[in-house]
């Protein structure tokens, strides 16, 4: 038994057939690899790619961002109202049809009435009813009504790309919220640290200057550095508070609501292949985007060039009258109508319109071409970044670890006697700032990560 085809396969495939999708040639050639090097582990990018950086707790948040974001909400509603203009711009393809029925009744007033009117003195009034059904339709010669179609398709592709970038901006941005709430809060913890340390140095500084054995500078020199671990830490938790209601706010929920637990070195950032520079335009939805919007200017020039030439309109109507409701249907009749109408003088307005779509052709072309360059430099940027912050962290975990050394052995030293105040404060000061700038770079590296999977399109990819 032979499989048989339903009518919407059919006009799937004719639809295929007929009006191949091709990619515009934007002129811009894709290099033929990256210009940074790196590590290709993952042959394809996971599309839930915040999974990778083995958090449950930001998975859970990017759900709830997902679901409670009202840029995202506003975006899927913006996808509706394309699909309505798809059903509202193919409306004309096919006869518009409708049905009537009418009822009426003339009567007059007074007087003996007069040749305009059906009644007279003898019978002022008179009743009429008719019914009708006729469909009217535009024949497309110039393919205007077709290319009106096709541009509200290509918006709405462009709006179902733009809905997929705003949820990877969206979903970066709670991944970069998130570990910037992490990593302050391992600075402020490191800080609290710090200030201990420094109050206990203080501690020993008094006891000596209380002995006679520490002067006044040093012990002054001191209490100055734990004033400045004490005014730095509210700082540090302010600025750590701030991030937090950001991410809050991208959920779409109070900040009461929202409170990570977990701690930053929990987050771990993986290998990311970036594969070749060409993949790219099927990997980013704003180049996706750009490429939509173009089509659909191609199309709306066509309905500008269309509306210049003549139109010919079909009409048919069946109907029927009479003036008893019960012999409504025994009086039918047929209308056939055919209209040719052609612009003759608009003072250029029509042509007005089609150079104002040619325009914006012309412009959403340049766009088209910005996005892609744009996708480029934002990849080289992330690679850039990676491998520069692997270097960085490379020798300042090295600086960290000799820092700690100089710091404890300074502090035994002095305890003994056997070194001054000033080695103290300067193996402080070099140890609390190589401590911080380890959380700094470990969250460059992370937000480096979340960068170049943006970059890359976050999984996503073109159907």
């Amino acid at each position: 038994m032979k499989p048989r085809l339903s009518l919407l396969t059919v006009c799937l495939i004719l639809s295929a057939c007929g009006s191949p999708v091709q990619r515009p040639d934007s002129g811009v050639q894709a290099p033929a690899a990256w210009q940074s090097p790196h590590a290709a582990s993952v042959a394809r990018i996971d599309p839930q790619w915040w999974t990778q950086f083995g958090s449950p707790e930001l998975d859970r948040l990017i759900e709830q961002a997902q679901v409670g974001s009202f840029d995202l909400a506003a975006a899927v509603a913006r996808v509706r109202q394309a699909q309505a203009e798809t059903v509202i711009a193919g409306g004309s393809l096919l006869p518009e049809v409708k049905a009537g029925l009418n009822a009426n009744r003339q009567k007059l007033l007074r007087g003996s009435g007069y040749s305009q009117l059906d009644t007279n003195s003898s019978n002022n009034a008179v009743d009429y009813f008719d019914s009708n059904l006729s469909a009217t339709y535009e024949v497309d010669f110039w393919g205007g009504n077709r290319a009106a179609r096709d541009s509200a398709q290509f918006s709405l592709q462009a709006s179902e790309f733009d809905r997929a970038t705003v949820e990877l901006t969206l979903l970066s941005g709670v991944a970069n919220s998130y570990a910037q709430t992490l990593s302050l809060r391992e600075q402020s913890r490191i800080a609290e640290l710090n200030l201990a340390n420094a109050q206990s140095v203080l501690k020993l500084v008094q006891t000596r200057f209380d002995a006679g054995s520490a002067t006044a500078l040093e012990l002054a020199q001191q209490k100055s550095l734990v004033a400045a671990q004490q005014w730095q830490l509210p700082r540090v938790q302010q600025q750590a508070e701030d991030a937090l209601i950001g991410l809050a706010a991208l959920l779409g929920r109070p900040v009461q609501q929202v409170a990570p637990q977990a701690s930053f070195a929990q987050l771990q950032w993986p290998q990311i292949d970036a594969g070749v520079p060409s993949e790219l335009l099927n990997r980013r939805p704003d180049i996706a985007r750009a490429e939509a919007q173009l089509a659909a200017a191609e199309a709306d020039v066509k309905v500008a060039r269309a509306a210049m030439l003549p139109k010919l309109t079909l009409t048919a109507q069946l109907g029927s009258g009479a003036n008893q409701f019960d012999d409504l249907l025994r009086n039918p009749f047929y209308n056939l109508t055919a209209g040719l109408v052609a612009p003759v003088f608009n003072n250029g307005r029509l042509s007005a319109e089609r150079d104002k779509a040619r325009a914006r052709q012309e412009e959403l072309l340049e766009t088209y071409r910005g996005a892609i360059i744009n996708g480029f430099a934002d990849v080289e940027k992330a690679l850039n970044s990676i491998r520069g912050l692997d270097r960085q962290r490379q020798w300042q975990s090295e600086e960290l670890n000799q820092a700690q050394t100089a710091f404890d052995i300074a502090q035994s030293r002095y305890q003994a006697g056997a070194e001054d105040l000033l080695t103290v404060l300067e193996t402080q000061r070099t140890l609390y700032a190589a401590q911080d700038q380890s959380v700094q770079l470990r969250l460059a590296r992370m937000q480096a990560s979340i960068a170049l999977y943006k970059a890359l399109g976050g999984g996503w990819q073109a159907r």
